[in-house]
């Protein structure tokens, strides 16, 4: 990659950036930026990318999760403690269901910035700078609200750094206990009283109960206490990014510092774009998000260019489609991936492509649709012969009410309680975790599927 340069992406077209007013002071916030201590490491980067492979060749699976955007507002230990909680009640769950271990991978420390379909925002006929994320600019509809602050990239990087500290100490600190967990989704099950969820908890039971009985339990096994967990962003505000970036002083490669996994979204994935640019000198691995309006050949040749070596775990192709969609698109997508002997791992986002607008004029996503196209997924590759590897939800561990639907039968009156998202909605910690036993089945399918299609290939 000779003609890469960490800048490089500068001289390519880009799209969805704040404009800054004062630009001698952005400029004097990202150099100081540059200067900080990396949030992330190259070896857990690394580290992340083998366990990916894994997920490629279908011996293990992705489970992706977190806000749509994170705020300074609801910055608290409770809130990252919560979602940490939910995220591994998931994987419990979806590793019980699949008999493969789940990968961690958090929407959090950094997803900040959010691509908006229109530049400004109406209301009561004023019109304003959309809303761009708390690391740019505020929610508040006001001309200096909406006014790009650089000292906003500063306290998002302090948030950051607090809300990794914190994760680590929760991952590694005995918050993660298997049975602590398994406790949580016991009382979530005894709560819905729904058979299929108790049988998937009884499974749980009856292994720690095994386990006990052979003299394994987390006082003297290390592993069932604490858990891998990585963090992941789009990679989006790119100025920000570059001066995140390092250069592993043990392989002279350059990594993304402010997460382990960045993803390319949906509006910036142009081949000649400055988004491409940056992603393809830098070693992390990548997503990239592929929605109704991809061209499956050039997803292919995204592909190319951000995996020339074609590297199980370098790239996880995130669908987006919308659950009335999956079935249309997906399946020409796959087969140009296949045809052209693409390594990648194949994940659902069914999030994105269901949002609607409510009765009462909230934005929001029926669970019902997410549920669907979730299915829809793991059906498209059963049919397809390939591995379906990953689940991207947004998701909070707070009892909010964004999406309705689900178990507790949110309505669209029900929304205006508490809706506290800052931009999308997020299934609560109770609808996460029925999506995660509601796709048990198919999870289970899937995998037995990938495992017998990999005897008969070797």
């Amino acid at each position: 990659m000779t003609n890469w340069k960490l800048n490089s992406w500068r001289n390519k077209p880009i799209k969805h950036q704040p404009v800054y007013a004062d630009k001698g002071k952005i400029d004097n916030v990202l150099k100081e930026l540059s200067t900080f201590p990396p949030l992330v490491f190259a070896g857990e980067s690394r580290s992340l990318k083998k366990k990916l492979g894994e997920v490629s060749q279908g011996k293990a699976f992705l489970l992706q999760g977190g806000d749509c955007a994170e705020s300074f507002l609801e910055f608290h230990p409770n809130n990252i403690r919560d979602f940490f909680k939910v995220v591994l009640q998931m994987s419990l769950i979806l590793t019980v269901s699949s008999k493969l271990p789940v990968i961690k991978v958090g929407r959090v420390a950094g997803q900040f910035s959010k691509p908006r379909s229109s530049p400004v925002e109406i209301k009561d006929g004023k019109e304003l700078p959309s809303y761009l994320g708390d690391n740019i600019n505020s929610m508040d509809f006001t001309k200096d609200g909406r006014e790009p602050e650089p000292e906003r990239l500063l306290k998002a990087y302090s948030q950051s750094a607090a809300t990794l500290n914190l994760l680590r100490a929760f991952s590694q600190g005995g918050f993660a206990d298997l049975n602590k967990v398994h406790f949580w989704n016991m009382s979530f099950v005894n709560e819905t009283a729904k058979k299929k969820y108790k049988e998937i908890a009884e499974k749980v039971s009856d292994a720690l109960a095994f386990m006990e009985a052979c003299g394994i339990n987390s006082d003297n096994n290390r592993r069932l206490r604490t858990v891998n967990f990585f963090t992941s962003h789009e990679a989006l505000l790119l100025p920000v990014e570059e001066a995140m970036t390092r250069v592993d002083s043990t392989t002279g490669e350059y990594h993304n510092t402010s997460a382990h996994f960045l993803w390319i979204g949906d509006r910036t994935r142009q081949l000649n774009g400055a988004h491409v640019e940056y992603c393809k000198g830098i070693k992390n691995p990548l997503g990239i998000k592929c929605g109704p309006s991809s061209d499956p050949k050039e997803i292919v040749k995204l592909t190319e260019v951000l995996n020339p070596d074609n590297e199980a775990g370098r790239i996880t192709l995130i669908a987006r489609f919308g659950h009335d969609q999956v079935t249309k698109f997906l399946p020409k997508l796959i087969k140009e991936i296949k045809k052209a002997g693409r390594n990648v791992i194949w994940s659902c986002d069914p999030m994105h492509g269901n949002t609607i607008k409510s009765s009462t004029g909230f934005k929001t996503r029926p669970f019902d649709n997410v549920l669907n196209e979730v299915k829809n997924f793991f059906k498209v590759h059963q049919n397809e012969g390939t591995f379906g590897g990953g689940l991207h939800i947004e998701m909070t561990g707070q009892n909010v009410t964004e999406c309705t639907g689900g178990a507790q039968n949110i309505t669209d009156q029900d929304l205006s309680s508490r809706y506290h998202t800052h931009c999308d909605p997020r299934l609560n910690a109770n609808q996460a975790l029925e999506l995660a036993f509601l796709i048990s089945e198919e999870i289970k399918k899937n995998a037995s599927f990938s495992k017998n299609g990999i005897q008969e290939a070797s």
